[in-house]
């Protein structure tokens, strides 16, 4: 990851990405992959520490990665038995900062959790567990190399995705167990699988705001570098507009 002595001096856009906290060896991570899809989209990808809560101005963009469950008290309800481990630092930070980043009108790319995030920060809910609350018939936790795509996604034709594919149908990779249930405040439905599950959540009054609840940045296929190339444009803009 690139080193950095000046923001104010450099020229491509400077992207946040949010960090995995493991409280068992008191670490941050981040997968390569997540690195590697905003370089290749022409991004200065940083890591975004929870150490303040001191708003990054220098940042022209926020990706909010994938990662554990959330605490369900945050979005008003009590854990089923099938809600998995959380991270209470990392559950804090990142919906204080996504309500943050709302406010400014950032562009923000949530990946998996960080769709989930998103939703939660505008006031939306999540299913605990797919299987036991929704219903759903679909594998969505894949076994099956990350890279691989496991089962079709329905696209809206009057949303962002459909703008940037022209296709109304795309297969997608999936390792989740929770998933969007009630949306979130200005959040609309973009595209969803055959069982009826949403898969990706976007915003139309704002700029570049997406949540997608597959793994883009593990795919490296046309359709996916897409999304990291427009949310690096909208970034781009953001700079030049600060």
């Amino acid at each position: 990851m690139q080193k950095l002595q000046n923001p104010k001096n450099l020229q491509k856009p400077i992207i946040g990405i949010t960090p995995d906290y493991a409280y068992d060896t008191k670490r941050f991570l981040i997968h390569e992959d997540y690195i590697h899809a905003i370089q290749r989209a022409g991004g200065i990808p940083i890591l975004l520490m929870p150490e303040d809560q001191t708003f990054p101005d220098y940042v022209d963009g926020i990706l909010f990665s994938g990662g554990g469950d959330i605490d369900p008290l945050l979005f008003g309800e009590e854990p089923i038995a099938q809600n998995g481990e959380i991270s209470p630092l990392r559950d804090a930070y990142e919906l204080w900062l996504c309500e943050q980043a709302f406010l400014r009108d950032i562009p923000i790319f949530g990946i998996c959790r960080g769709m989930q995030v998103m939703n939660i920060a505008a006031g939306g809910g999540i299913y605990q567990d797919i299987a036991v609350q929704h219903g759903s018939q679909i594998k969505h936790s894949q076994q099956a190399p990350r890279r691989h795509a496991t089962h079709s996604i329905q696209v809206q034709e009057d949303g962002l995705l459909y703008a940037l594919w022209q296709k109304k149908r795309v297969v997608v990779n999936s390792v989740h167990h929770q998933a969007v249930s009630t949306l979130g405040e200005g959040f609309s439905v973009v595209a969803s699988s055959t069982d009826g599950l949403t898969e990706a959540i976007a915003r139309k009054q704002t700029g570049f705001v997406l949540g997608v609840q597959w793994h883009p940045e593990a795919m490296y296929t046309q359709e996916q570098d897409v999304l990291f190339q427009h949310f690096v444009e909208a970034a781009a803009l953001y700079r030049k507009q600060k």
